[in-house]
């Protein structure tokens, strides 16, 4: 590297520290050959902000040198997630567990292995963190974690023992039961006390990939000729979609642990997972889905699966005693088809009888479809087409009027070395199932398109510990789109009588004198008596007072106002007795809110909120302050939609964000929400009302007033909890339109 380069990249590293200059050339020289330009950038960039934290040279030198075999390993969006927990450490009273968590993150990207799981692993110890930071004796300030920097030194030994899940159930276990003494969470968490080891040998269990990695790689190569990437995952969360191996252009998803089951190894697992991936990769063709039912896609991926499993057991006939014990053997009587829907048990039959012949099944349509079947793998004929046109009249002759039910059977259903099988189907026409398949691609994009800025990261109220989780919640504002705007004139249009009626008040309403400020060094007019003074102030020699303008403002009304729409998937729900929607009769009466406070000419925004769980929780502007009730705000207001859950504590603090910049004599949050908190990773109701009360005494103290307006009938339980008697229950949903503006009206007159 030429010294021009090497001067450049040390002027981008923000550190003073001369102990850096000796080690900078080969750290830098090393971080050029492992990482893209883009990486190198985040790297120095994250070395100055480990720099600035105060915590000596060393925590730097080992983030230079130690992050780009890391990044090259697991992905270079790691670095800024790493300079982020620095930073998010340096902030906290743990300052002193830095220095190990940047020595024990080598061992940690070798035994986790996908940026996945580091995300996982790095919310673990900040959950950790944050669940025995100043718990102790009631104190929640400055008292830092007992055992934190004993736990990250004893990390790579817990982690060549323990998946993720059983690591974190033991941190779980030790939290829970001494969270509230020092000394034995330290006996704990470095491994000192009886019941650490006990639970370390209890969690221990399986066959861990990171183990037995490049034996994998071996197999792949030797075997099936392919050069595999892996990216392991952990079975130990409980989602709304239990996650399942899969492989695309990226890599292979392995779990990170497979117990031993029937009697076969854990790395024998791994091998017929992998051997049944390699057949797909090698014989399966892609079909296009939208030509097919749910059912009979999934009979066409039975079939096929069955077929490649087939076509790898003639490659290597000894996968069949292998593949056989690990397919579940349904009993032929087992599912009842007048009570429940059988489909799942047919095909899994049929899957069991293609792979063992001594089956022993005796349902004459199994037997017709087996015969078929073997047949085309006997005559060379059988293909992913063939398999989808044996699927499709399977489905067609053994269909049931139960299949229909709802209440479907799954015992010995499921083959667990099987793969998801979305590399097979091709969308043409976006739908559900694509977005199943492709969730995690998904939430990606949304966070890049959607969301279109970073995240913005806020706490959470535990009302059980009194404490807050920090940079819980993360939460991604975007600008709404567009729509038509044509439709918010026709609901004026609809409202003419009532527009009428609403302008008579506001003309009562109308401030009608001006004030003059004075003292502006930008204004509308000259203040020529401050002007005079400043020129005489000139001529002597003296510097003048710039302040020579002056404005002018309406008397007695001075109000910012900020509207906020819960967009949750329940204002999509049409109430008994009414014709129309929650979302269409809001975006009725905010219309005429917004026709209304522009003409009194208060400052004014509009936002709507959802969220997906406290990883994503969508905030998206309809109109800004700086905006008038113009066509581009009611396009947007016009494509208002609704989805997802009501996270309300986050959209409000990100509301008081705003509203508390404002410069007015009063500020006024309305919030507009059909029914109570919720989101589908909280189990206690409690949990997120608790929260919106935090929230709402949060804004209270920076001087805001929260109203709410609740549209559903048995709020009475719960909104006086959040708001106190800051609130309106109107049961009559369609009168909306017209006790919006009105409301608005009393609470600012």
């Amino acid at each position: 590297m030429n010294e021009t380069r090497l001067k450049a990249y040390r002027e981008q590293l923000s550190c003073g520290f001369e102990q850096i200059d000796s080690v900078f050339p080969d750290c830098i020289v090393q971080a050029e050959q492992l990482l893209s330009r883009e990486g190198v950038d985040a790297l120095l960039e994250g070395a100055s902000l480990t720099c600035k934290i105060g915590r000596g040279v060393e925590p730097v030198i080992v983030f230079l040198e130690e992050l780009p075999e890391i990044a090259v390993r697991i992905g270079e969006a790691v670095i800024p997630l790493i300079s982020e927990t620095v930073w998010k450490l340096s902030r906290s009273p743990n300052g002193k567990a830095i220095l190990p968590f940047l020595q024990m993150l080598p061992e940690a990207g070798r035994r986790l292995g996908s940026e996945a799981l580091m995300h996982r692993f790095i919310d673990l110890l900040l959950d950790m963190m944050a669940r025995t930071t100043g718990s102790i004796h009631g104190f929640h300030t400055t008292i830092p974690s007992p055992s934190l920097p004993d736990l990250l030194k004893k990390m790579p030994y817990l982690l060549s023992r323990l998946s993720f899940e059983g690591l974190r159930n033991w941190i779980d276990y030790g939290v829970r039961n001494y969270a509230t003494h020092p000394q034995r969470q330290i006996d704990f968490f470095s491994l000192q006390s009886a019941d650490s080891r006990a639970i370390l040998r209890r969690e221990r269990h399986g066959t861990l990939y990171v183990d037995h990695e490049r034996k994998l790689d071996l197999y792949m190569k030797s075997l099936w000729r392919s050069k595999a990437h892996f990216i392991p995952y952990s079975e130990g969360f409980d989602e709304l979609r239990k996650p399942m191996p899969y492989f695309d252009s990226l890599g292979i998803r392995v779990p990170d642990v497979y117990d031993d089951k029937n009697g076969i190894a854990g790395i024998d697992r791994y091998r017929a997972l992998l051997a049944h991936v390699a057949a797909h990769q090698q014989w399966t063709s892609h079909v296009v889905a939208d030509n097919f039912s749910p059912f009979q896609r999934v009979a066409i991926e039975t079939f096929e699966d069955a077929r490649v499993d087939l076509l790898a057991t003639r490659e290597y006939p000894g996968l069949r005693h292998l593949l056989s014990a690990l397919h579940p053997i349904p009993g032929e009587d087992d599912c009842d088809p007048q009570k429940e829907s059988c489909i799942r048990h047919r095909l899994a039959m049929f899957s069991y009888a293609a792979l063992n012949p001594d089956h022993g099944y005796t349902n004459p349509d199994l037997l017709e479809f087996l015969e078929r079947f073997h047949s085309s793998l006997a005559n060379g004929i059988a293909d992913t087409q063939e398999m989808v046109n044996l699927a499709v009249s399977y489905i067609a002759r053994t269909r049931r009027q139960a299949d229909l039910s709802a209440n479907v059977y799954f015992t010995d259903t499921e083959v667990g070395y099987r793969d998801d099988n979305r590399h097979m189907w091709i969308f043409i026409e976006e739908g559900d199932e694509e977005e199943m398949f492709d969730a995690e691609q998904k939430r990606k994009q949304s966070e890049e398109e959607i969301h279109g800025l970073p995240p913005r990261h806020y706490p959470e109220w535990d009302y059980k510990s009194k404490t807050y989780n920090p940079d819980w919640v993360s939460l991604y504002e975007s600008l709404h789109p567009s729509g038509d705007a044509a439709r918010i004139d026709a609901l004026l249009s609809k409202h003419q009588a009532l527009a009428k009626q609403l302008k008579r008040l506001l003309d009562l309403l109308k401030p009608q004198q001006y004030v003059r400020i004075r003292y502006q060094e930008e204004g509308s007019e000259l203040d020529l008596d401050v002007a005079i003074r400043s020129l005489i102030e000139y001529k002597s020699g003296v510097t003048p007072d710039p302040r020579i303008n002056m404005s002018h403002r309406h008397d007695g009304r001075d109000i910012a106002v900020m509207l906020l729409i819960d967009l949750s998937a329940s204002v999509d729900q049409i109430p008994d007795g009414c014709q129309q929607s929650i979302l269409e009769l809001s975006q009725e009466a905010v219309s005429l809110l917004g026709w209304a406070i522009e003409q009194l000419g208060d400052s004014f925004a509009i936002a709507g909120f959802s969220s997906n769980t406290r990883h994503e929780v969508r905030y998206q502007h309809i109109k800004g302050y700086g905006e008038h009730w113009n066509d581009e705000v009611k396009s947007r207001l016009a494509a208002m939609q609704a989805g997802w859950s009501t996270r309300m504590g986050a959209a409000i603090r990100h509301s008081t964000h705003y509203l508390s910049t404002r410069q007015a004599d009063k500020k006024l949050l309305l919030i507009l929400t059909d029914g109570e908190p919720a989101d589908i990773d909280v189990h206690d109701e409690r949990l997120l009302i608790e929260d919106s009360r935090k929230a709402v005494q949060e804004a209270d103290q920076d001087g805001i007033y929260t109203y709410c307006i609740n549209l559903d009938p048995h709020a009475d339980e719960y909104v006086s909890d959040i708001f106190g008697n800051q609130f309106t229950v109107i049961d009559r949903v369609e009168r909306l339109p017209e006790q919006l503006p009105k409301l608005f009206m009393a609470l600012t007159k």
